[in-house]
Order: C-alpha cells, then sequence, then structure tokens
C-alpha cells in the first residue's frame, strides 16, 4: 500500500469515527446500526445464486 492510500485510509477511518461519535451523542447509533444491518442482510440475499435463479438474473 503506497503512502496515497494509507492517507486516504486515514481520513476515511477518521471520518466513520466522527460519525461514529455525532451517532453516538445523538443517541441514534443503535437505530442506524440495526438499519444497515438490515440492508447488507438484503444485499447478500439478493445476491445469493437462488435469488439469482429466482429472478432471472446472470452472474
Amino acid at each position: 500500500m503506497n503512502d496515497f492510500d494509507q492517507a486516504a485510509m486515514k481520513h476515511v477511518a477518521d471520518g466513520l469515527s466522527f460519525g461514529v461519535l455525532l451517532g453516538t451523542i445523538a443517541n441514534i447509533l443503535p437505530s442506524i446500526a440495526a438499519l444497515m444491518t438490515i440492508i447488507w442482510t438484503a444485499i447478500r440475499i439478493w445476491e445469493t445464486d437462488t435469488a439469482k435463479r429466482l429472478t432471472g438474473r446472470k452472474d
């Protein structure tokens, strides 16, 4: 990983950390985490071979 990638990753991590801080302060983090879990699970199901076959999608 070059220096540019490391610097970019540091900025991303700092941004996420700040978002978590704000979410914790605002007491909405559990709701956001639940929503993100639902979205992630839906994406994982949508990408399964069974869902692709049922919806007629190709790889």
